[in-house]
């Protein structure tokens, strides 16, 4: 019989790795697709919540140290949820400027953080817009987010801006949020 056992959580554990492999591997195809230009005027793509998350449990803690267990959920229509456990004190180390004494007191140990945000897309443009932010849950809003956003935000992503349009990029028109699905129209 324990044979068995290993032998159901050794095949349980083989399942679960290929399936977050696959899903990986399907997203990478996917935005293989759209960054060569061969898609046709109109294809959509379809991007599942298990690729999503695939895709970011294997590029958010390669971007940055102090971001653990990333993980996504598609709201509602045009509404995003992302949550992790993060340490910004260990960001800001990654990023090669570690705290002070006073500000590593107050950024040290893991926190868990979730943003909720709307993503609203047309004419080959998107604009994200910060609904809620929470932290150990806390409501973050006023000068406290705008400090999160310029220390730890747009250090790791520059061209962020949050509530600004920005360029989709790839000949991709438009960005879809569902509950079920992000989808990708391409466009001209």
């Amino acid at each position: 019989m324990g044979r068995n056992v290993m032998w159901a959580a050794w095949a349980l554990t083989i399942t679960t790795l290929s399936g977050g492999l696959g899903d990986y591997l399907s997203i990478q195809r996917k935005f293989s697709l759209i960054e060569s230009g061969r898609l046709k005027v109109g294809s959509r793509l379809h991007l599942t919540p298990a690729e999503l998350n695939a895709y970011i449990e294997h590029q958010v803690p390669a971007l940055t140290g102090g971001v653990r267990n990333p993980r996504l959920r598609l709201v509602g229509a045009e509404v995003a949820q992302a949550t992790a456990l993060i340490d910004f004190a260990e960001i800001q180390r990654s990023q090669g400027n570690p705290p002070g004494w006073l500000m590593s007191q107050i950024l040290e140990g893991e926190r868990p953080v979730t943003v909720t945000a709307r993503i609203r897309s047309a004419a080959g443009r998107a604009t994200v817009d910060i609904l809620s932010v929470e932290i150990s849950g806390q409501k973050i809003d006023g000068r406290t987010l705008d400090f999160l956003v310029q220390q730890f935000l747009l250090p790791l992503y520059p061209e962020a801006a949050p509530g600004r349009p920005f360029e989709l990029g790839d000949r991709i028109e438009k960005i879809d949020v569902t509950p079920t699905e992000v989808g990708v129209l391409i466009g001209r």
